[in-house]
């Protein structure tokens, strides 16, 4: 048992509850969220793929699409001279058969460290209304590596963009069992306007997320 684990069963069993949810109690909490009405929205008449990359656009991203997930490390590679990057990066291990080497970048499949200036993902999903990519935190899918380089580069099917935050919240729940120990929501690079309300990128975070969208 993990340390998460551990501190949820005891409050389970202050609740008078046994350690693990059981099959009925999960469908209780299903059925009362499926009951539960939507709440008043826009209309989005958009389509998704374009909206999303209109709105990443406006929050400061970059974007660029492939026709198949072959073509991504020969995309990076592009983005990453044009900008004058190293050719190399740490990366999720969803992405590590792909053929890094032979598009020249030199990837490493970990958690990132301080000296690593690109980083790249994949996404659980991407938020057409808003622009933003939802990552989810685990074992393959280390927070660190879209948090902590300067460079984020996300690898995103076109199937995964959802209309809205309440799909993405929705997706979630129907294909993991259990949630993750963290949700995060990517909008454009990090940026802060708490000193004299100036602007300043890259103050929490990447100065730069570039969006591989994926036929």
């Amino acid at each position: 048992m993990t340390s998460r684990e551990s501190i949820l069963a005891r409050i389970r069993a202050r609740q008078g509850k046994g350690p693990v949810p059981a099959d009925a109690e999960r469908a209780a909490v299903r059925a009362h969220i499926g009951a539960h009405p939507g709440s008043a929205r826009p209309r989005m008449e958009w389509e998704p793929v374009a909206r999303f990359r209109e709105r990443a656009l406006g929050l400061a991203s970059t974007v660029d699409e492939v026709e198949a997930i072959q073509a991504v490390p020969a995309a990076t590679a592009r983005y990453l001279r044009a900008h004058s990057l190293p050719l190399a990066a740490v990366c999720w291990a969803e992405l590590a058969a792909l053929d890094w080497r032979g598009a020249g970048i030199d990837v490493a499949v970990r958690e990132a460290r301080d000296a690593d200036l690109v980083g790249i993902t994949g996404a659980f999903c991407a938020i057409a209304e808003t622009g933003t990519l939802m990552t989810i935190s685990g074992r393959e899918t280390p927070s660190t590596v879209s948090l902590l380089p300067e460079t984020h580069i996300a690898v995103v099917r076109k199937s995964r963009i959802v209309r809205g935050m309440e799909e993405a919240w929705q997706l979630l729940r129907e294909e993991l069992v259990m949630p993750p120990r963290a949700v995060h929501f990517i909008s454009g690079p990090s940026r802060t306007a708490d000193i004299e309300q100036t602007v300043t990128i890259g103050a929490h975070g990447p100065y730069r997320v570039h969006v591989i969208l994926v036929a």
